[in-house]
């Protein structure tokens, strides 16, 4: 009775701008593209844990949270978090194929990627095991990878590196045998990246939106399927911080829904979705 009464409350026009706005702002989420149901739905669950009655209450609560805690757990709740290992397989191609190759040519034994908007580690761990198969002296490398989310939830997986047998079919036999096993059968068959993979892998909360404290230079920077929930603007501002972090010849690699077309930048066209840092 309880559910069903919350799943009826409205949510106003109003209501909606002013919790776009507050996403908007803060991690440059674009609401405004007819994801109003999206909100009422996904933020009703929030509701019905607070035991508010209404989005009014609710918005008051987000003014008073001084802490920030409940603009996450919202962001949280909003955030799409779609991936899956090795998606968009031509992309760890092109890793394997020209990035890493040019790295290793420097001599310098130093690799640095990130993966900003990395859900629940899929990606990153797919970078990790394409480096680990294609650098045979791996041992002799510093090797790292920056896996970054907004969302405290999907970081949490992540850091787990559990993930259950459907979600590990896209990885090929041979490469799931060397970089997985099995930690349980029962009820379900679980996958449990290895820790040599997970050891190259750190995962942190980071806002886009927000400072960024690493350094660089990165050698390679997956930011795929994020852009395009920001609005042009914020794009071309993402974009340009992603040049500047970038070593010279870095990659940027973006989803198949994106591309920088309609964007000002510097960056080289390589192919669909990649582009270089000359």
């Amino acid at each position: 009775m309880a559910t069903g009464l919350l799943e009826a409350i409205e949510l106003t026009e109003a209501q909606f701008n002013r919790i776009s706005q507050l996403v908007k702002v803060n991690c440059g989420i674009d609401l405004h593209d007819g994801k109003k149901e999206l909100v009422r739905a996904r933020l009703a669950k929030r509701l019905r844990r607070l035991g508010f009655r209404s989005f009014q209450q609710y918005i008051e609560h987000l003014r008073d949270d001084p802490s920030g805690t409940e603009i996450t757990a919202m962001l949280d709740a909003i955030s799409t978090n779609q991936t899956s290992f090795f998606r968009e397989a031509e992309h760890f191609d092109c890793l394997a194929r020209n990035v890493l190759p040019r790295v290793a040519a420097k001599g310098g034994k130093r690799l640095r990627i990130w993966s900003a908007g990395c859900s629940s580690g899929e990606e990153p761990y797919s970078i990790a095991i394409t480096v680990a198969e294609n650098i045979p002296d791996l041992g002799r490398w510093d090797a790292k990878i920056l896996a970054t989310d907004i969302s405290t939830r999907v970081l949490a997986r992540g850091e787990e590196g559990v993930y259950e047998a459907a979600c590990v079919e896209p990885v090929p036999p041979i490469l799931r045998s060397r970089y997985f096993t099995f930690v349980e059968t029962r009820p379900q068959r679980l996958y449990e990246v290895t820790a040599d993979i997970r050891r190259m892998v750190h995962l942190a909360r980071l806002n886009l939106m927000g400072p960024w404290p690493m350094i660089g230079p990165f050698d390679a920077i997956f930011c795929r399927n994020v852009m395009i929930y920001f609005d042009k603007p914020t794009q071309s501002r993402l974009v340009q911080r992603f040049w500047d972090l970038l070593g010279s010849g870095g990659t940027l690699f973006v989803g198949h829904s994106e591309s920088l077309t309609g964007i000002r930048h510097q960056f080289r066209y390589v192919q669909p979705t990649v582009y270089q840092k000359l």
